[in-house]
């Protein structure tokens, strides 16, 4: 009798165990699922196919062109005898290197001077926020226009990250200083400070906590704003076309009218994929900003 009681309550101690765990941790949710097989599919084939090949896909001339689709060439060849599907491969790892590295860049610098105004404050807050505004006035794309006409597309592929890194810091700054605003006078925070905690400290210690499941989402979208951006330029002939991106691969598309000479795989492929990587890293950044949402209910 005394066994099977004990049976029982460890039984229901798990069981709870169980529960408490799927309440701490909830589940993806669907978007996220399928937000990140999108990423996961376009992202993994765009970094493992090159290492099987040694074209060069910017390379012009390398085949007959206009040839049809086949199992040599699965979406034919352009006008400017290119495979297309291998210049399409290498420009989602290009969009990609690149919307990473751009996110990387503004989510250090933006995390940085938001939590330092935001809990600093002062003197200090008021310069950073100085900046901030004026980053945030500046409108990003008609400079990036201007300075695509200034170099005619023969800027380094570098350079546009840099240029987007700088121009695109401001609006999430913003939000993260007045997140450490609102956190900065709080409980946790006196008594760390009472504790002798330094001033980094306590921004990463006990701030960056609360500011991570936005910094996460905000990594997603700011790759989203760079390939974007990136792409805009290339469309219009302003970003560095030589190198394979999605917005290069639709310009050189469009400049040789591709639907007129019945390449229609030239224009379609690559305005498929973009959709489906917007897709993918949308559905990604709502599926997180959802699955965070749902710790904060439980917590």
């Amino acid at each position: 009798m005394k066994q099977s009681v004990g049976l029982s309550r460890d039984l229901k101690g798990k069981h709870v165990t169980m529960q408490t765990r799927r309440r701490l941790l909830p589940k993806l949710n669907r978007r996220l699922y399928i937000g990140l097989s999108l990423i996961a599919i376009l992202g993994l084939a765009s970094f493992i196919l090159p290492l099987f090949t040694k074209i060069d896909p910017a390379a012009q001339g390398t085949y007959l062109k206009n040839l049809p689709l086949t199992a040599k060439h699965p979406l034919g060849t352009n006008a400017l005898g290119q495979d297309i599907f291998w210049f399409l491969v290498f420009s989602i790892r290009n969009s990609l290197l690149l919307g990473v590295g751009v996110s990387i860049g503004i989510t250090a610098i933006s995390t940085f001077m938001g939590l330092s105004a935001g809990y600093i404050g002062g003197w200090y807050e008021r310069i950073v926020v100085i900046f901030i505004d004026t980053f945030i006035t500046i409108p990003v794309l008609p400079i990036l226009i201007v300075l695509g006409a200034l170099v005619r597309g023969n800027t380094s592929f570098a350079i546009v990250g840099v240029i987007l890194v700088c121009f695109g810091w401001a609006w999430n700054a913003r939000t993260i200083r007045s997140m450490a605003l609102s956190l900065r006078e709080r409980e946790f925070i006196n008594m760390a400070r009472f504790s002798g905690a330094g001033t980094f400290d306590i921004i990463f210690r006990e701030i960056f906590p609360y500011v991570y499941a936005y910094m996460v989402v905000g990594f997603i979208n700011t790759i989203l704003f760079a390939i974007n951006t990136e792409a805009a330029q290339a469309v219009i002939g302003l970003s560095k076309i030589q190198v394979p991106t999605l917005g290069s691969i639709i310009f050189w598309a469009l400049n040789y009218n591709a639907l007129m000479i019945g390449q229609t795989a030239w224009i379609i492929a690559p305005i498929v994929t973009t959709v489906a990587l917007f897709l993918g890293l949308f559905l990604t950044s709502t599926g997180f900003n959802e699955l965070f949402a749902e710790r904060r209910g439980v917590a």
